[in-house]
């Protein structure tokens, strides 16, 4: 009885946002929460979950397998596919979050682009930010987490741990491959890398 009482309560949330223009692909496949908000022009793919708490904007793509909660998703946002969105995460305007990425108690700027295998926690980022793939803010000690602040134009190489608190200003560029621990100041290039050893006509023992 509980399990025909949830899908009478899905179905008509689905038939809800369908009559309120919501485009669904696979309605069937998708599961709001009594409290879900939607926008105009909203688009979501097959096998999404809408949790507690969340708010969608207007002309927002969210794609297959995504599970968002408690959230605020502005204008113009691309989320997905297998994006996770946790708590206290807010989406700002023409910002978008890729395959394999989790926001957690985040402000992602405006036309800010998380595009793919990052973990972005307790953070603030700036405008225009490109968080390049495999980065990772380490947020917690084991005792406190602590904040990591990424400024307006921030370019991050791929494969960058930044541990917090640390800020890196306005149109620093953060090399691939690094571990940034302390503050980047503006229009910097940061990198911590080790030389490249080649031993050349090497042979296997």
């Amino acid at each position: 009885m509980k399990e025909l009482n949830l899908q009478k309560i899905q179905n008509k949330l689905r038939n809800k946002f369908l009559t309120s223009g919501v485009k669904m692909l696979g309605p069937e496949t998708i599961f709001f929460s009594n409290d879900t908000k939607i926008g105009k022009n909203v688009i979501i793919e097959p096998y999404v979950v809408i949790g507690k708490n969340v708010k969608i904007g207007n002309n927002v793509i969210i794609k297959s397998f995504s599970h968002l909660e408690s959230c605020k998703i502005e204008n113009k946002v691309e989320v997905g596919p297998y994006a996770r969105i946790r708590p206290d995460t807010i989406l700002k305007e023409g910002s978008k979050i890729g395959n394999f990425v989790e926001i957690k108690k985040s402000v992602i700027g405006k036309k800010s682009k998380v595009n793919h295998l990052s973990y972005i926690g307790d953070s603030n980022l700036g405008k225009s930010v490109n968080i390049g793939a495999g980065t990772i803010t380490c947020n917690y000690d084991g005792v406190k987490k602590s904040k990591t602040k990424i400024k307006d134009k921030v370019f991050v190489g791929s494969n960058s741990s930044l541990v917090a608190p640390v800020t890196i200003d306005q149109e620093s560029i953060i090399g691939a491959g690094s571990v940034i621990t302390k503050n980047v100041k503006k229009k910097s290039l940061a990198l911590t890398r080790s030389l490249q050893t080649e031993i050349k006509n090497y042979k296997r023992k």
